[in-house]
């Protein structure tokens, strides 16, 4: 018996995925969720093998949600904005069923899923679609887990971000946190007029730099206004120059 989750804000969306899905033996809904807090949670508690996962969603969208999660079981999209669709079959996710669902997409999105998932367990195809993760311009907000809770950092706190092996390093006046992702696909969420790729290594606010002081050879110190100097190498000095026009 195949476990399934169903992950949406609108019970009448719900209510039609389980309604067609009964109409396949074989599987189970074992939870129904309104956001992607209660859909990280309940993906935890049952490990399940199918997903049904909306994108747009109040708290924690569908993206966002992805991202926490270690690992990640199959998911079909089902949301009312097509503009995402290109992500998801770039990602190769199981399918994209775009709302209202109907009933023979519906059955042909299950049909693919049967036809791999004996060899699935996870869903390494995933990964291309959290590293592109852009949509609806850039994010005011990074999405951590911190001792078991999930934690929503605002953009205007963020201090500088700091690349730490497969982790990046979240610096805020608050404190600071781990999140398992690149620096580079950090940078590709946020602002690029508000974030700046100083160095290989660090991501920083434009409002954070208080003053840049000649390093070593060709390279930098930048001083922030939370104390901390982080490097700058050439290539982020030329960004820096392009974007604040000196």
């Amino acid at each position: 018996m195949y476990k399934v989750i169903l992950i949406d804000d609108e019970h009448l969306a719900r209510q039609l995925i389980g309604s067609y899905l009964h109409r396949h033996p074989g599987f189970e809904v074992v939870a129904e969720c309104a956001d992607g807090f209660e859909g990280f949670k309940a993906i935890q508690e049952h490990q399940p093998d199918l997903i049904f996962l909306d994108i747009q969603m109040p708290r924690l969208n569908g993206f966002e949600m992805l991202e926490l999660l270690d690992r990640k079981p199959s998911v079909v999209f089902t949301t009312a904005f097509d503009e995402y669709a290109l992500k998801a079959f770039e990602a190769h996710a199981i399918d994209y069923l775009l709302k209202p669902v109907v009933k023979d997409r519906f059955d042909k999105a299950v049909e693919k899923w049967l036809a791999t998932a004996p060899a699935r367990e996870v869903q390494p195809g995933l990964a291309p679609l959290l590293e592109n993760n852009i949509y609806e311009g850039y994010q005011h907000r990074v999405v951590v887990k911190d001792n078991g809770l999930i934690r929503i950092i605002p953009a205007q706190e963020i201090h500088y971000i700091e690349a730490d092996d497969d982790y990046i390093r979240i610096v805020t006046k608050a404190g600071t946190y781990l999140k398992k992702s690149t620096l580079s696909h950090i940078e590709q969420t946020l602002d690029p007029q508000q974030f700046v790729r100083v160095h290989r290594s660090f991501l920083v606010p434009v409002t954070q730099l208080m003053r840049i002081e000649p390093y070593e050879k060709e390279s930098h110190l930048a001083l922030l206004h939370c104390g901390a100097k982080v490097a700058v190498s050439k290539t982020g000095m030329a960004k820096l120059k392009t974007l604040l026009g000196w």
